[in-house]
């Protein structure tokens, strides 16, 4: 095989010295946006296949269906990154990179189907590197022991076993910070990195977090320096993440909302269905995605099957409304929105149980994150931060007839 001289430090950048050359178990980098962890990692894992050559890796994210376009891609750009991409060879059905000289391979799961991932096999060598990316989805220890567990057995002399975690470090209840960061052990590397370190930005993406450190500093310290977040003051308490049967629900009315977004915040979908008599809000679908033109948001809403559904919108587009309406989404209209319609929203909803399908992470996310905000002393005030708040704001457009009542409109 012919090969290609690289100079490392060239391809990888800065601040991940320690990350790269650590060999024990357990080797976990929260981070703040743009802090290089994802895109290191990858280039790593690609490295790291053709540098040994009995060793295959299995990437996971909480849902199967987010890997794709996340993952998937991060790898593949490595591959071109590193010039070996005449040395890999890409499928998605199954969604598998394989490094040709030997066969060893890359594979992708989702928690959402475990019985996958913990039948993982591979032909040549042995399973030995395990990267989990967004690991702060997964909520419960029980399902990172479960693939702890799934990464066993001897390897040969010369290669080792480790499991990789990066994410972004929203909450401090979270138990990776307990079981990794708040912890001594020679056998774990808990490194938090953040936008400064990546020589890859330019000058505008740098003033994004600057603008941020003056007009948000608690945002900051989590989206800018990677520290934990302090979560407290939540505006939704009851709820829960929970397995349901998606076909027991469908009795009840289904409701949607969308929320418009382009570069800086994604559009968001909401989708639930709403047991009135009991109060209780189950929601099962969501789409939550950067930088969609209004034809690709019809794309993805055509894609999910809800094109024919009544789709309540943020009444600020009302240009986008129009062109998703030609585009064939023929059910949208607009908020009504109207004086105090945020805090009679959230007071509304307040008074239901939400349940969560594990397979909505980002809707996850963002309602244990969102809190009210603070004023220039510290103390609580009655209105939300404005984050964390696209779901959050597509959900109180889709229950809005319900927390208004009815009204006659042409739209």
């Amino acid at each position: 095989m012919k090969t290609d001289k690289i100079y490392l430090p060239d391809i990888v950048g800065k601040g991940y010295g320690s990350f790269w050359n650590f060999k024990g178990r357990y080797r976990i980098c929260k981070g703040s946006r743009a802090s290089k962890k994802s895109t290191t990692a990858a280039i790593n894992m690609i490295y790291r296949i053709m540098e040994y050559k009995s060793s295959n890796a299995l990437v996971i994210r909480k849902t199967y269906r987010t890997l794709k376009d996340s993952c998937f891609a991060q790898l593949k750009w490595a591959i071109n990154r590193l010039g070996v991409d005449r040395y890999w060879k890409a499928t998605e059905n199954p969604l598998e990179l394989i490094y040709i000289p030997t066969g060893q391979k890359i594979l992708f799961r989702g928690l959402d189907d475990p019985l996958k991932v913990t039948s993982v096999t591979v032909e040549v060598g042995v399973l030995s590197f395990l990267w989990i990316e967004e690991a702060y989805e997964i909520l419960r220890e029980e399902d990172f022991d479960m693939l702890d567990e799934s990464i066993r057995g001897e390897v040969p002399d010369g290669l080792f076993k480790q499991i990789t975690l990066t994410l972004n470090p929203w909450n401090e209840k979270h138990w990776i910070k307990k079981r990794f960061f708040d912890t001594v052990d020679s056998d774990i590397l808990a490194i938090t990195t953040n936008y400064m370190c990546n020589e890859y930005l330019d000058e505008s993406d740098r003033k994004v977090f600057e603008r941020m450190k003056i007009n948000n500093p608690k945002r900051y310290k989590v989206a800018g320096l990677g520290d934990w977040g302090v979560v407290e003051g939540l505006i939704y308490e009851n709820f829960e993440e929970k397995e349901f049967d998606l076909e027991a629900i469908r009795k009840y009315k289904a409701y949607f909302g969308l929320d418009f977004g382009y570069t800086n915040d994604p559009s968001a979908l909401f989708c639930a269905n709403v047991d009135l008599n009991n109060k209780i809000i189950y929601v099962f679908d969501e789409m939550y995605e950067k930088a969609l033109s209004n034809e690709k948001i019809a794309e993805r809403i055509t894609d999910m099957g809800y094109s024919k559904e009544k789709i309540t919108a943020d009444s600020a587009e009302p240009k986008s409304i129009d062109r998703l309406y030609e585009l064939g989404i023929r059910h949208i209209k607009r908020a009504r929105k109207g004086k105090d319609s945020i805090n009679n929203g959230i007071d509304y909803i307040q008074d239901f149980k939400i349940i969560i399908h594990p397979k909505c992470v980002n809707f996850i996310t963002e309602i244990s994150n969102y809190t009210w905000d603070e004023d220039k002393f510290g103390n609580r005030i009655n209105k939300p931060i404005d984050d964390f708040n696209h779901l959050m704001d597509a959900m109180r457009y889709a229950l809005e007839d319900l927390s208004k009542g009815n009204l006659f409109s042409f739209n």
